[in-house]
């Protein structure tokens, strides 16, 4: 076993606890997709895990990928680790959705970020969606915005 295998399986499993999801919550919720045997070994850190199927998993737990590589983290300017559901945010709050619909769209804009529902959120943006929300913390406004299975 390689240390960087056991570093990227310690954080594979905090990603998955922090969803509250057990390996089998995992392979039902991915349709199959990952089971519950490799996903253990992922996390035990005895089989790598290629960068396609570390980037499913970082979608698959609503975290940004650099937080499941060590040594690539990003400073806590740069990334929240959580993907917003860009078409569901308005509708956390209906009476500023538009102004949320319009900050998301510029972020996709500034950012070149065209890929879709869903919008990989840094701490300055999650501030901004705090204050339109009007929640009481960012971690709060988190909470709201995160992207939530259908």
């Amino acid at each position: 076993m390689s240390r960087f295998n056991l570093l990227v399986g310690e954080r594979l499993r905090d990603a998955r606890k922090s969803r509250g999801w057990s390996l089998l919550d995992v392979e039902d919720v991915s349709d199959g997709e990952f089971k519950a045997s490799v996903l253990g070994a992922y996390e035990r850190g005895e089989r790598s895990v290629s960068a396609a199927r570390l980037w499913r998993l970082a979608q698959l737990y609503g975290v940004h990928v650099a937080t499941l590589v060590p040594g690539a983290e990003r400073t806590d300017a740069d990334v929240g680790g959580v993907l917003v559901d860009v078409d569901a945010a308005a509708s956390v709050a209906p009476e500023r959705g538009e102004l949320i619909e319009r900050y998301l769209a510029a972020i996709q804009l500034m950012r070149r970020d065209a890929s879709g529902s869903t919008l990989a959120v840094r701490r300055s943006d999650l501030r901004v969606l705090n204050v339109l929300l009007e929640s009481d913390s960012p971690e709060r406004a988190l909470e709201r915005l995160a992207e939530r299975e259908s």
